[in-house]
């Protein structure tokens, strides 16, 4: 267990020394989101009876905010060793694929959440929310930001060189998570979108997400449970069989 202390330690350590960039920015990113949003839309829109379209807004910052953090970290460390080639320091000692897998999951994980805690306490400035349903918000947290996290292993091993990370982020991450409801309910969109939006499955952890707050959603938050739970196994045990069998890593 010591190889596995020292690299979540190591992983750890790799974001929180650059906190300006891997905190502090992602928390003036969605605070300015909310602030535009909010601006435009306030007197405009009310998705759920009785909850201002800011308090609706943020929960789906907070949330967009974990996964695209807990998905930059896995993936930017994985692809710096590959590139500079300290990744052998990583592979040589006697650590398992399972170690390594849990050491990187943990670290996004911790990433994605101290973000969501920043963008939540500086949001609470400008709208007051309560949290009804605090157990499912903290699964909801969890589950989201190892499903991304795990993606950020997948495609740290992937790519190659930065661009091929680069793609994986604009046109699969970004587009998922920007299409999942964070600014709007999917029921205002037309029928033929609403049913795209169902097969997108960050919309399942940002509803799921916004259920812990509100204790509405756009469906049942029992079914964004079992799409994200399956998703989170399926992802992990891909990503298990990559490490394990060394791909792009040991070759």
């Amino acid at each position: 267990m010591v190889g596995f202390y020292t690299l979540l330690y190591k992983e750890l350590l790799r974001f929180w020394k650059v906190s300006f960039q891997t905190v502090l920015a992602p928390v003036i990113t969605a605070l300015l989101y909310l602030l535009i949003f909010s601006h435009v839309l306030e007197a405009h829109v009310q998705v759920y009876p009785g909850v201002r379209y800011t308090a609706f807004l943020v929960p789906g910052l907070v949330m967009m905010s974990m996964l695209q953090n807990a998905f930059a970290n896995s993936s930017s460390s994985l692809i710096q060793s590959k590139i500079t080639g300290n990744i052998v320091f990583m592979l040589l000692p006697p650590l398992s694929y399972l170690e390594f897998f849990a050491a990187y999951l943990l670290a996004s994980i911790a990433r994605g959440v101290v973000v969501g805690l920043g963008v939540f306490v500086v949001t609470l400035v400008f709208t007051r929310l309560v949290i009804l349903h605090p157990l499912w918000l903290i699964v909801f947290a969890f589950l989201g930001t190892g499903i991304l996290g795990t993606l950020g292993i997948i495609a740290g091993i992937w790519s190659e060189k930065f661009d091929q990370l680069a793609a994986f982020q604009n046109f699969i991450i970004m587009p998922l998570t920007f299409l999942s409801g964070v600014f709007y309910s999917i029921h205002s969109l037309p029928p033929f979108w609403q049913d795209v939006s169902r097969f997108n499955p960050v919309f399942y952890m940002i509803d799921g997400f916004r259920y812990g707050f509100f204790g509405v959603a756009d469906v049942a938050p029992q079914l964004s449970l079992l799409v994200v739970g399956v998703c989170f196994v399926a992802l992990s045990a891909l990503t298990l069989i990559l490490l394990k069998s060394g791909y792009k890593l040991r070759h």
